[in-house]
């Protein structure tokens, strides 16, 4: 039996961020990476060796001068229990296995390091998938991949604990950016290195009704008074700590010594069996 194609084909994701590096646009990434930054802040610890995945080293430079900063790849160079932070950065959801890349990081961390990872949540460009969707239906009678599949929050804050994080806690937060026109969001995707990769991609040109067709669809479905259109981007944020004896504990069930019912000062009415 053949093992599926994989989800991404890495040397079209190695060539679109060649591409976009020539001219990128990160703001997305900056944001997340501030959102991470705030993050940190509020989390009681110093850390020293830090390493960061992500194909835009020039982020990280000012925000954190001490860590290296690792390209995105199937194999992570990290050495077992090297280090006490590590940063998965806005790339995740390109990864064709997310649960080998985070027990990676896993396994690189010291016991109570901690990991954090951001990705784009299923929720983003969920205006852009309709419509493309519905255009090429309308046209050519079927469907191809065209934009990435994304996980919904619930899903991905199960890959944290199929990969062995402790205490993990998954969340969610939105952007929505307003463009011109649709071939400008089409555009700028391009710039930010997050055009089509999908190994499953059409290997031709998109007919131009297509495009005209979905440009059509989404300024009826999804613009503002003023004419501009929305595009929606959900990130989502994964923390997890490699698990460590001084880290807190479930209690063995059955082991409480207190009744719910007297903390709660109310009578216990036991259910029929």
């Amino acid at each position: 039996m053949q093992n599926p194609a994989p989800l991404t084909d890495t040397g079209a994701r190695a060539r679109n961020l060649l591409r976009a590096a020539r001219d990128p646009l990160l703001f997305l990434q900056e944001a997340a990476a501030d959102d991470l930054q705030d993050r940190l802040a509020l989390v009681n610890r110093t850390f020293t060796d830090v390493a960061v995945i992500s194909p835009w080293a020039q982020l990280w430079q000012d925000r954190l001068p001490q860590a290296q900063v690792i390209p995105p790849q199937d194999t992570l160079p990290l050495q077992e229990q090297s280090r006490d932070l590590v940063i998965h950065a806005l790339n995740l959801h390109w990864a064709n296995d997310p649960v080998g890349q985070l027990i990676q990081a896993r396994r690189a961390l010291r016991p109570d390091g901690l990991l954090v990872a951001t990705l784009f949540g299923g929720q983003t460009l969920h205006e852009l998938r309709a419509c493309l969707a519905e255009a090429e239906s309308r046209i050519t009678g079927g469907l191809s991949p065209r934009v990435l599949p994304m996980g919904d929050i619930r899903d991905l804050g199960g890959l944290l604990q199929r990969s062995g994080l402790a205490l993990p806690v998954s969340d969610t937060w939105r952007v929505t950016v307003r463009y011109d026109h649709p071939f400008k969001l089409m555009q700028e995707l391009r710039m930010m290195g997050e055009g089509n990769a999908l190994s499953g991609r059409l290997k031709h040109p998109t007919r131009p009704s297509v495009l005209t067709e979905a440009a059509s669809l989404y300024q009826e479905g999804f613009s503002d008074p003023d004419g501009r259109i929305r595009a929606t981007f959900e990130i989502c944020v994964l923390t997890g700590w490699a698990p460590a004896d001084s880290q807190p504990q479930p209690l063995r069930p059955g082991s409480a010594s207190a009744r719910l019912a007297e903390a709660l000062k109310t009578t216990e009415t036991k259910l029929p069996d």
